[in-house]
């Protein structure tokens, strides 16, 4: 990773909710990283659940491929 910066303007209230996540010792890129992680973990899992209840219809068959 590089050490450029940038800035992310938020509000006031942004800014407290995020500073209640951040851990002690834990950098807001730190925090910023979880958060994008935990996000990407729950769409994955979203996306398991909607191919689990597709209708098997819907589905391709791995013989078809």
């Amino acid at each position: 990773m590089s050490n450029a910066s940038k800035r992310i303007p938020v509000t006031e209230e942004r800014w407290k909710e995020l500073n209640d996540l951040k851990e002690a010792g834990e950098t807001y890129d730190d925090l910023l990283g979880e958060l994008i992680r935990e996000h990407q973990r729950r769409q994955l899992a979203e996306r398991a659940t909607e191919v689990r209840e597709a209708d098997t219809d819907e589905l391709t068959s791995l013989d078809e491929l």
